[in-house]
């Protein structure tokens, strides 16, 4: 596993977004992010699990959270700059995201796969993100020390049959990173950018493409965090256009 051991106040006073906070790994690193200290931004399609998340953080006494629902299947461009409309209003900047929401697809071959199912993967994995990011950037760089994760997969830094439009996306998650990190990466901004790949772990979507895998051999979301609060604490500041592996042999 990553090791990294945070200060308690390693997130105090930050404002971070998490997408797909709703259940698996955001809602984790929602809660995680939360009990370090930061303010914390919901967003994801089910409202329902989305405030679930909110009470789950506001019985543990830490900082008031905020929900934004956002479908990122239908979501157009202006739907992202309301998001940040939102965020400047309410909060005043943006000190980090962690780009999480992500659909599986089908595994299948490419000369299988259906167009129609190859469009909204891309969407929702790679167009969503890309749209929110360049929305929010202006935030971001009001931030003394801000940070970008991409979640990624061991199927977007080498590709395996079967894994069709979702391994492509994760792909373009990387590359996206390099290529922000490159443009952010001056002495006028202060924004890292990064991608963690977290391997394989007890979630949903794990279970979706691992049907006959015993979850109990992989770790829960919580305990994958190491990595995600290195990324998003000022430790890794300077740290910017690299690609980490939340589970370390």
């Amino acid at each position: 596993m990553f090791e990294y051991h945070a200060p308690k106040d390693l997130l105090q006073d930050k404002k971070i977004l998490v997408t797909g906070a709703g259940d698996g790994i955001g809602r984790a690193a929602a809660l995680m992010f939360a009990q370090y200290g930061a303010t914390v931004i919901l967003l994801g399609r089910t409202v329902s699990k989305l405030e679930t998340v909110y009470d789950d953080i506001e019985d543990k006494g830490y900082a008031k959270p905020a929900i934004i629902p956002l479908n990122m299947e239908g979501a157009a461009e202006k739907d992202y700059d309301d998001v940040a409309v939102s965020i400047e209003n309410e909060f005043g900047k943006l000190d980090g995201i962690l780009h999480n929401a992500a659909l599986l697809g089908s595994l299948t071959t490419l000369e299988q796969y259906e167009v129609p199912e190859w469009n909204k993967i891309l969407q929702v994995n790679v167009t969503a993100p890309f749209m929110m990011t360049k929305a929010l950037i202006p935030l971001l760089r009001l931030s003394e020390d801000a940070s970008i994760i991409f979640t990624s997969s061991s199927v977007g830094r080498k590709g395996r049959a079967f894994w069709g439009a979702y391994s492509v996306s994760k792909f373009a998650n990387e590359g996206m990173m390099q290529v922000l990190a490159d443009e952010l990466d001056d002495d006028q901004h202060n924004v890292r950018v990064n991608s963690i790949n977290p391997g394989a772990t007890r979630t949903n979507m794990r279970a979706s493409a691992y049907p006959a895998e015993n979850p109990v051999h992989n770790p829960t979301p919580e305990e994958i965090m190491p990595a995600y609060l290195y990324l998003m604490g000022e430790d890794s500041k300077g740290v910017t256009g690299k690609a980490f592996d939340a589970q370390t042999k």
